[in-house]
C-alpha cells in the first residue's frame, strides 16, 4: 500500500490504493504539492464500494472554492451549488473485522488472549508500546508509537505541524492530508497503533499540552480529530484518540479529579472524541486523572456508557502509560489494554498479565469480557489490513536510536516538507498590520532580525531530548508529543536568504534577548525591524524553567516584551512575530505606534522559517485564524492553573472543578462581556472581503429511509429527546444534513485572497447555552480581486441539539426553532450576516 513518491517540485499522492482497503473506496484522490500551493483532490465513490460501505451525508458539511467532490465518503467540504457530501459508515467494515477476529482468536487460550490486552511492559520492546507476538497462531504483536506530530524517537522522519498549528488553518483538507502523511510514516517505520491525534481542550490558557490538540472549541477540535483520523487510518495505520477524559491539565495530572457535570462533558469534552468514533477510529487512551473521583481509566460511565453504548464505538480502550489502576475495576468498566503493561515502569507486574487470568479462572471476572477485550484489539487490527503480509515490521528502536543493529535507517520522508511548509503558513495568523506594513516589497534596504527565537539552537534542533528546552527558533512543544526534527529552518535563515534576492538589501541580527542597548542600537534607522519572541511548555514530566509542563504564565520567553518595548522605542517599523505554543498577554506592547504588524506564527514543524518568509514577503496571502481567545489580562481567563487547593475526601486527590460548564475560551469572554485584545476565530489578511445574500433553508429528509429513522426525526422535530440506545449519539440521522446556509463571499481588496467564513448559532436564553456557539466553518480559497463566489455551510440536527441530562439524550431547542439565531462571519465577534433557522 506504500506509494513510490517523486522526488521532483511537484509530487502526487494518493489517498486511496486499493478496493479492500477499510473504508470500501475504489477510486483515487490527490494530492498535488508544489511550490505555489497544495491541490486536494478527494475521492469520488463508485458503485463497486457500496458493499463494503454505507455512506450518509455528511454533519456540517461546507462548500468552498476548492475542488473537491460531492459524493466525497470522507469529506466535509464540497463544490458549491452540489448535493451534500457523504461520509462513511463503518459498521459494515467493522462487522466484517469482528468476523475474522472471532474466527482468528477460536485457537487462543485464556492465557494468549490476555497477553493481546497486555503489554510487554517498559522499554521490553523496541517501541513505546508493545503486544507481544504470538508467532504460532500467526499474529505478530501490535507496535505503538507517539506522536501526534511524527514518529517520534525515529530517524529519517518529518516533524510536522503541531496539533494547534493545523488547527489554526481551519483548513479540514489540509488537516486530512497532515493525517494521512504522518500514517504514512508511521506505517513505513512498522507502527501499527499511531498514538494520536490529542483532542484535549484549550480549557485552560497556561496547559502544557494544549499545542498537541487542536484549540478551545469542540467543534473546531472535533472537526479537526476527524480529519486526522481519516487521514492516520486512510494510509493503515490505526489512530488513537486522547486522552479521555478531562485531563486539561499537566500539574498533578495522576492525582487530580476534573469535576465536570453531565451536559458539558457531552457537549464540549466528549464531542471531539464521538467525531473520533465517526471517523472510524480504532483506539481510545483514557487519562491519567480522575473523573468525578472514579479513575478516567476505571470510569464506566465515560467508558462502558458514553463511549462504547452511546458513541458506539467498537474499537478498544488502552491506557495512558502506568494509568491502569486496578484489574477488576479497569476491565468491567471497559479498558481493554494496559500500556506499556507493568503497573510502573520496569516493576515486573501487571494488572493485567497474570493477574487477569487468575481472576478469570476464579471466577471474579467472565472469560467473555477477555473474549472482547481480544476481539476489539484484534478486529482493529483486521479493519486496517495489517494482517497482510506487506505489512512492514518495525524497523526502528525507540529506545535506542543509535543501535545499528537494530535500526535500519528507513527513511519516510518522501516530499512531506512540502505539505509541511504550506500548512505552516496557512496557519500563520496576521493579528495586526498597521499602514501595511506587510507584506514587505523587497526594496527594504536594511533589515533587523532580533530576537533568540529567529536564530537556530546553538546545539542544533534536537539538543533537548523530547525538545525539553528552548535557546532558538520555537517549532514544537515538549514531552511524549514531539519527533525528532531531521532538519530546523530558523527564521534567520529564511530571511536572509530572501532578503538576498534583491540584492540591496542589508540583513542585520542580534540574538542577545538581554542586551537591550545593543538591539537599540542596531535597530535604530533600519527600514523594519523584526522582534521574535516565543513562549513553550509541554508534558510535566520534563520541567523547563520552572514550567512543569503548564506554563506558569502568560508572558514571553527569555524577556521577550522587554526586547519589543527596546526595539520599538528606536524604530518606527517594528513587525512582532510570535511563536507560541498558546496565548500570552500582549498589553506592554500591542498598541504601541512602532509596532506596525504582529504575526502570530504558531509552532509549525521543520518548515518554521520558510512558511513565515512566504506570508512576510506576500508569496501567500495569509489566512490562519485563531483557535483560541488571546486576552488582554491574565484574569479575564475564568480557569487558571491549579496546583494547591481543596482536596476530596480521597485527601491527595486535587479537586478541578470545571465551574465554568459550557463557557469556555470566547463563550466565557463573550457571556460575560469581557473584550479581548484578539477574538476566536480572528485573523487578518492582505485583501478584504463582503459577505452578502445569506440564504437559510431546511432540507427534505432522502426518500427511502427506515420506518425507526423517521420515527427518530419526527420524535426530534416534536421536540422530544433521542432515546437511550446503542449508538444514539453518533446515528446518521441526527448528523445528516437538515439545514443549508449560504451567501456570497467577495474579495473586495486589491489582491487575490482567501477567507475562512465561519458560522455561529445563537440559542435562546432559555436553553442555557453560550451567547454563541460554533457550528460550521470552511475554507474559501483564491479569490481574485472582485470575484464573489457563492458559499454553503450545512447545519446537522445534531449542531442545533443541546444535551438533556434528564433523558439523557439530544432534542432541538424548545420553542420555534426560529428562534436559534445563525451569525456568520469572520470571527467569533466579527458577525457580518444574521438570520434564523427556519421553523418546522
Amino acid at each position: 500500500m506504500l506509494l513510490a513518491h517523486s522526488s521532483d517540485l511537484e509530487s502526487t499522492v494518493c489517498f486511496f490504493t486499493r478496493t479492500d482497503h477499510f473504508i470500501g473506496i475504489s477510486t483515487s484522490a490527490s494530492a498535488t504539492i508544489s511550490g505555489s500551493g497544495i491541490s486536494l483532490s478527494l475521492p469520488v465513490l463508485s458503485s463497486s464500494a457500496a458493499s463494503s460501505l454505507s455512506v450518509t451525508a455528511s454533519n456540517n458539511v461546507s462548500s468552498s472554492s476548492s475542488a473537491v467532490s460531492s459524493s466525497s465518503a470522507a469529506s466535509p467540504t464540497s463544490t458549491r451549488g452540489e448535493a451534500p457530501p457523504v461520509v462513511p459508515d463503518f459498521e459494515q467494515a467493522w462487522d466484517a473485522a469482528f468476523e475474522k477476529a472471532r474466527t482468528f482468536l477460536q485457537g487462543f487460550s485464556l492465557e494468549e488472549k490476555v497477553n493481546v490486552s497486555t503489554g510487554v511492559g517498559w522499554q521490553n520492546g523496541r517501541c513505546v508500546g508493545n503486544i507481544p507476538a504470538n508467532e504460532e497462531k500467526g499474529f505478530p504483536g501490535l507496535c505503538l508509537e507517539d506522536s501526534p506530530l511524527g514518529v517520534r524517537f525515529g530517524d529519517f522522519v518529518t516533524a510536522f505541524p503541531t496539533g494547534i498549528h493545523a488547527a489554526s488553518t481551519w483548513n479540514r483538507e489540509l488537516i486530512r492530508l497532515r493525517g494521512l502523511l504522518m500514517g504514512r510514516e508511521h506505517r513505513g517505520k512498522g507502527v501499527n497503533v499511531a498514538l494520536g491525534p490529542m483532542m484535549n481542550m484549550g480549557r485552560l490558557a497556561q496547559g502544557g499540552r494544549n499545542w498537541e490538540g487542536f484549540g478551545a472549541d469542540p467543534f473546531l477540535a472535533g472537526e479537526a480529530a476527524y480529519e486526522t483520523i481519516l487521514g492516520l487510518q486512510h494510509a493503515g495505520v490505526q489512530g488513537c484518540a486522547k486522552h479521555y477524559i478531562g485531563n486539561e491539565q499537566e500539574h498533578k495530572r495522576t492525582s487530580t479529579s476534573s469535576f465536570i457535570e453531565d451536559r458539558t462533558i457531552h457537549e464540549i469534552y466528549a464531542h471531539p472524541f464521538m467525531r473520533s468514533v465517526m471517523a472510524g477510529v480504532a483506539s481510545v487512551m483514557c487519562s491519567y486523572n480522575l473523573i468525578n473521583q472514579t479513575y478516567a481509566c476505571e470510569n464506566d460511565k465515560t467508558q462502558n456508557d458514553i463511549l462504547k453504548r452511546e458513541f458506539g464505538f467498537r474499537g478498544y480502550i488502552m491506557s495512558d502509560w502506568q494509568a491502569t489502576m486496578s484489574t477488576y475495576g479497569s476491565v468491567f468498566s471497559g479498558l481493554d489494554m494496559t500500556m506499556p503493561g507493568d503497573i510502573t515502569f520496569n516493576s515486573g507486574d501487571s494488572y493485567f498479565g497474570g493477574n487477569l487470568t487468575t481472576y478469570v479462572q476464579n471466577n471474579t471476572i467472565p472469560s467473555n469480557r477477555v473474549d472482547d477485550m481480544a476481539e476489539r484489539i484484534i478486529a482493529a487490527w483486521f479493519l486496517l489490513h495489517q494482517d497482510s503480509p506487506d505489512y512492514p515490521s518495525v524497523n526502528f528502536n525507540a529506545f535506542h536510536i543509535d543501535d545499528d543493529a537494530t535500526n535500519e535507517r528507513v527513511d519516510v520522508q518522501a516530499d512531506h516538507f512540502r505539505l509541511v511548509r504550506e500548512m505552516g503558513r496557512r496557519g500563520v495568523v496576521l493579528l495586526k498590520n498597521e499602514n501595511s506594513a506587510l507584506p514587505l516589497t523587497g526594496s527594504e534596504r536594511s533589515i533587523l532580525i532580533a530576537g533568540i527565537d529567529a536564530a537556530p539552537q546553538p546545539g542544533g534542533p534536537n539538543q533537548f531530548g523530547d525538545q525539553g528546552g528552548n535557546e532558538g527558533i520555537l517549532a514544537m512543544g515538549w514531552g511524549s508529543g514531539t519527533a525528532n526534527f531531521p532538519y530546523l529552518i530558523s527564521p534567520y535563515e529564511a530571511i536572509q536568504a530572501r532578503a538576498r534576492q534583491n540584492r540591496s538589501t542589508l540583513v542585520d541580527w542580534d540574538f542577545m534577548n538581554f542586551d537591550l542597548n545593543t538591539a537599540m542600537q542596531r535597530a535604530a534607522r533600519k527600514d523594519v525591524a523584526f522582534v521574535f519572541v516565543n513562549s513553550d511548555s509541554g508534558e510535566d514530566y520534563i520541567t523547563v524553567d520552572g514550567n512543569e509542563g503548564d506554563r506558569k504564565n502568560l508572558t514571553s520567553w527569555h524577556g521577550g516584551d522587554a526586547l519589543i518595548r527596546a526595539v520599538a522605542s528606536v524604530n518606527p517599523n517594528t513587525v512582532v512575530v510570535v511563536h507560541s505554543v498558546g496565548p500570552l498577554i500582549l498589553e506592554d506592547w500591542v498598541e504601541h505606534p512602532n509596532v506596525t504588524a504582529i504575526l502570530w506564527a504558531g509552532v509549525s514543524g521543520q518548515e518554521a522559517g520558510n512558511s513565515l518568509v512566504d506570508v512576510l514577503y506576500g508569496d501567500y496571502n495569509p489566512t490562519g485564524r485563531l483557535p483560541y481567545t488571546i486576552a488582554k489580562n491574565m484574569d479575564d481567563y475564568n480557569t487558571q492553573l491549579l496546583t494547591a487547593g481543596d482536596t476530596n475526601d480521597m485527601s491527595h486527590i486535587l479537586s478541578i472543578p470545571y465551574n465554568e460548564e459550557l463557557l469556555i475560551d470566547y463563550r466565557w469572554f463573550d457571556a460575560k462581556n469581557i473584550t479581548p485584545r484578539y477574538e476566536f476565530g480572528f485573523g487578518l489578511s492582505y485583501t478584504k472581503f463582503k459577505y452578502s445574500g445569506l440564504s437559510i433553508t431546511a432540507l427534505p429528509s432522502p426518500l427511502g429511509g427506515s420506518s425507526d429513522e423517521t420515527q427518530a426525526i419526527s420524535r426530534w422535530e416534536s421536540g422530544k429527546s433521542t432515546l437511550i440506545a446503542e449508538g444514539s449519539s453518533t446515528a446518521t440521522w441526527l448528523h445528516r444534513p437538515a439545514f443549508k446556509v449560504s451567501f456570497t463571499l467577495t474579495n473586495t481588496g486589491h489582491v487575490k485572497g482567501g477567507e475562512i467564513p465561519q458560522l455561529y448559532l445563537a440559542h435562546p436564553s432559555s436553553e442555557g447555552e453560550p451567547p454563541l456557539v460554533l457550528k460550521g466553518f470552511t475554507n474559501v480559497d483564491d479569490l481574485e480581486v472582485g470575484e464573489g463566489r457563492e458559499v454553503v455551510i450545512y447545519l446537522s440536527r445534531h449542531d442545533v441539539s443541546v444535551w438533556d441530562t434528564e433523558d439523557q439524550g439530544w432534542r432541538r431547542p424548545k420553542g420555534d426553532l426560529a428562534d436559534v439565531g445563525v451569525v456568520v462571519g469572520a470571527s467569533s465577534r466579527d458577525g457580518r450576516l444574521r438570520g434564523h433557522l427556519p421553523s418546522l
